[in-house]
């Protein structure tokens, strides 16, 4: 366990869980963001970021021979199952739906701030550059968890989350009867495999507005990987290529025309739409588990807004002309831990870091402590 002085603070406010809907509008090119009845990716994020923390917090809790019984629905009846059964008092669910709030709306903020980035949302058969800002962001999330830069980690695995689900949406990978997310796509040890070439043509004309799977039966059977073209402003792709879809893309009005996007439930896509849904979500559970593995528990948890305080220290000159403020200081020290305990509020360590020599000042009290907690961390 590392411990810093910044982190020695008095009391600071426990951090709860909760969800928090939040959807920002943005061009069709990724999962319905007004919802109308469809997934969304602000639903499918907080549903695995849900699912993953309760899985964390059962796992803490078991590990120390208590039980995970939530006693409720409730997000804070669910922080205090995870504080375990000395938790009491009232919970707060601030901090984390602060913690989700920044995760869904740099999600949300990819189709506004990366709108014509291609390998953002996969699109025009770009996997390896798309992987690639997979493979990027998980690596920089692990860094800054290192660093306890929680802000950066939150703001980069929103962006990494959506690029991610968009893959299973804008992707053929469900038309090819695929059930279980790509693993390749956040492991780089792993290839990407069967891609479809810029000469191979992948789809076939729609002159309607319904074409259920309009993949062509070669690639099908080849398993060939392809994804949609997706042009703002130029109706231009390559020969044969399968169109992402919609009003905002003009290369849906070249033939072949149509598209592949699995962004919004139709009549003609409700079985493959759900598929996408289905995997993204399990994909993003996935890539989640990977980095709380690499993390650990208890700082991902920290990163996502669930913790016992910091530690909390008390500094005390034991100089014998103190023994009256020493005698007070112990007073008000039994006072706070005892308010403290088993409440949201009580520090997950105590430090008392006595001193005597009446030539120190605050200067070199607050040196001392800092030694004090080097020390610690290089026991632990």
């Amino acid at each position: 366990m590392r411990a810093k002085l910044s982190n020695c603070v008095i009391m600071a406010s426990l951090l709860g869980v909760a969800l928090l809907v939040f959807a920002l509008p943005g061009p069709n090119m990724a999962f319905d963001p007004y919802g109308r009845g469809a997934s969304t990716h602000d639903s499918i994020t907080k549903m695995a970021l849900l699912q993953i923390v309760t899985e964390t917090c059962r796992t803490v809790i078991e590990k120390t021979g208590d039980v995970f019984s939530p006693t409720g629905p409730s997000q804070d009846e669910l922080v205090q199952a995870c504080l375990g059964p000395t938790a009491k008092g009232d919970v707060s669910s601030a901090k984390f739906r602060s913690a989700i709030r920044d995760i869904t709306v740099q999600n949300g903020l990819v189709d506004h701030d990366f709108d014509s980035s291609a390998p953002h949302h996969f699109h025009s058969e770009t996997f390896l550059e798309g992987r690639g800002l997979i493979l990027e962001g998980m690596l920089a999330i692990k860094a800054n968890i290192r660093e306890e830069n929680f802000m950066a980690v939150r703001e980069t695995l929103g962006r990494i989350l959506h690029t991610l689900q968009d893959f299973y949406s804008h992707s053929n990978w469900v038309e090819l009867g695929k059930k279980e997310p790509y693993i390749n796509l956040i492991r780089p040890d792993l290839p990407l495999e069967n891609l479809a070439d810029v000469n191979t043509p992948t789809c076939r004309d729609c002159d309607s507005e319904t074409c259920p799977n309009p993949i062509l039966p070669d690639i099908l059977r080849e398993k060939k990987l392809t994804s949609g073209y997706f042009g703002v402003y130029s109706s231009i792709k390559p020969h044969g290529k399968c169109s992402h879809g919609g009003d905002d893309d003009l290369t849906s009005t070249a033939v072949p025309r149509g598209g592949i996007s699995k962004d919004d439930r139709r009549s003609d896509n409700v079985a493959l739409q759900e598929a996408a849904v289905k995997i993204a979500t399990a994909a993003s559970l996935q890539l989640l588990e990977d980095i709380r593995s690499a993390a650990g528990d208890r700082d991902f948890l920290r990163m996502m807004g669930i913790a016992r305080s910091s530690v909390l220290c008390f500094v005390i000159d034991t100089t014998g002309s103190m023994s009256d403020d020493i005698e007070e200081a112990r007073s008000v020290v039994n006072e706070i831990i005892d308010s403290k305990k088993g409440t949201q509020d009580e520090p997950s360590e105590y430090i008392l870091v006595p001193f005597n020599d009446p030539g120190m000042n605050n200067f070199t009290s607050l040196t001392l402590l800092g030694t004090h907690l080097r020390n610690q961390t290089d026991s632990s």
